[in-house]
């Protein structure tokens, strides 16, 4: 038995991974990619089949928001060319769900730029979200930035069933990517919301000049705030944001990254997210021997690719549109 392999009788059996054995994935040896993601599709499909979970992002509101995370183009340090706009309407919301469904999406999800939704943007959203669940039979998730608990438990009676928050990067790198809240913010909002009895979204950005083991040590957190869907992000250095500069990923790099995000997280839905067409290029397709999700069409302010092409990635694989995922 390979040592892929071993990782994968080790996941399956429910036992983390030490630091060590995350690192020997990370830097395992391009020749052995396809043994490696051999390993972490056993431990996808014995939790998830050959199924295939897709979620549509809406951009609900662009720019103009006062944080300044480095890899984002809406923040306030940002001069990329981006669009701006204040939250949309019910209406416009209501519509961006159709949508979803038409994309055989099973998640919808309601993202909002900025530190946290005000009164009048929670209450916008709440009430296209209690439209949205008496016409569709459809997963909703919103981002809306940090929540208190009471906005978290008007959330939870309007009928979101998600929320994402992620943590973006380790706690030891966090200062180097965002100043203007922190770490164990983002790691209450995650609390907060699970309290109210919502579902945790929460994931990370790859790429922001972590160290290996700092990647690994997010698996960890991820793992211990027992984060039910995982987006994983690969950083689209754009240009206007501080860490334009930043572009040292390689796609088998990135199928690493999945793969121990597998071995970590195995009964997790792992969604391949942002960066996912520049960063794995051509190798897209073996993202999901290790993933069981992506997003189909565009992220908040960057190009996907076509839902044709993505149903027609996931046909070519043999594997099959979870549609209606709830």
């Amino acid at each position: 038995m390979s040592k892929w392999e071993r990782l994968a009788d080790k996941a399956l059996a429910g036992e983390r991974l030490s630091l060590a054995e995350g690192l020997q994935v990370l830097q395992a040896p391009d020749e052995e990619i396809l043994p490696l993601l051999h390993a972490a599709f056993r431990v996808r499909k014995a939790h998830f089949g050959k199924k295939v979970k897709l979620n549509m992002i809406m951009n609900a509101k662009s720019g103009l928001c006062p944080e300044d995370c480095g890899y984002c183009s809406q923040s306030i340090v940002s001069t990329a060319p981006i669009e701006k706009y204040s939250l949309l309407q019910k209406d416009q919301l209501i519509a961006g769900a159709k949508e979803a469904q038409r994309r055989k999406a099973g998640t919808f999800c309601i993202v909002a730029s900025g530190r946290g939704p005000t009164k009048g943007e929670l209450a916008e959203v709440v009430a296209a979200v209690k439209e949205i669940k008496k016409e569709m039979p459809m997963k909703i998730c919103a981002c809306l930035g940090l929540l208190t608990e009471e906005q978290a438990r008007q959330l939870k009676e309007a009928g979101v069933d998600r929320y994402n928050h992620n943590l973006n990067t380790s706690a030891g790198h966090y200062d180097r990517i965002t100043t203007t809240h922190t770490y164990e913010d983002r790691v209450r909002t995650v609390e907060t919301i699970k309290a109210a009895g919502i579902s945790p979204c929460s994931g990370c950005i790859i790429g922001m000049g972590e160290t290996m083991e700092q990647v690994v040590e997010m698996g960890y957190a991820l793992r211990e705030l027992d984060a039910d869907s995982v987006p994983v992000n690969f950083l689209h250095a754009i240009p206007g944001t501080p860490l334009a500069h930043l572009d040292e990923l390689q796609p088998l790099y990135c199928l690493k990254v999945l793969a121990l995000f597998r071995f970590l997280l195995p009964t997790k839905e792992i969604r391949v997210s942002g960066g996912r067409e520049i960063n794995l290029r051509q190798l897209q397709p073996l993202s999901l021997y290790a993933a069981n999700a992506i997003f189909v069409g565009d992220y908040l302010t960057t190009e996907g690719q076509t839902v044709k092409l993505d149903h027609q990635m996931i046909a070519d694989l043999g594997f099959e549109i979870e549609e209606c995922a709830l």
